[in-house]
Parts: structure tokens; C-alpha cells; sequence
């Protein structure tokens, strides 16, 4: 299925020039997975194991998912 969206002219020319080859909807789809992964990487490591346990645990909970146990 295609979108149509709306760029600025400088939103354009800049993934224009990273595009190269490709097309823009490989660079915006590179861009939006490489955001995502620096997103982790900031909250990476800033959880203890228990304070990740407990998050998880009411994330299940708040689902009503079967909570699991965490290692």
C-alpha cells in the first residue's frame, strides 16, 4: 500500500542526499529502525533487575497476560 506524505523542501533535499541509490521509503524505514535503537540504548542498563521484573509484571497484568518469571 502507498502513502502519500508531505515533506518540506529541506525535509526532501536532506533524505535525498541519504538516499542515494535507494528509495526514500528504504531511508525512512533505516532512519525510523536506527531511532528505535538508540531509544533503547538510553534507558539500557538505567533499571535494576527488580525494577524490571516489577515493570513487566504490571505490564502483564494490565494486559491479562499470564505473568512470567524473569531472570
Amino acid at each position: 500500500m502507498v502513502k502519500v506524505i508531505s515533506l518540506s523542501d529541506d525535509a526532501y533535499n536532506e533524505l535525498k542526499k541519504l538516499k542515494g541509490n535507494g528509495s526514500f521509503s528504504e531511508i525512512v524505514i533505516e532512519i525510523v529502525k536506527e531511532k528505535k535503537k538508540d531509544a533503547l540504548w538510553e534507558i539500557a542498563g538505567t533499571w535494576s533487575k527488580e525494577d524490571a521484573n516489577r515493570i513487566k509484571k504490571e505490564i502483564y497484568e494490565d494486559r491479562k497476560i499470564p505473568s512470567r518469571r524473569f531472570k
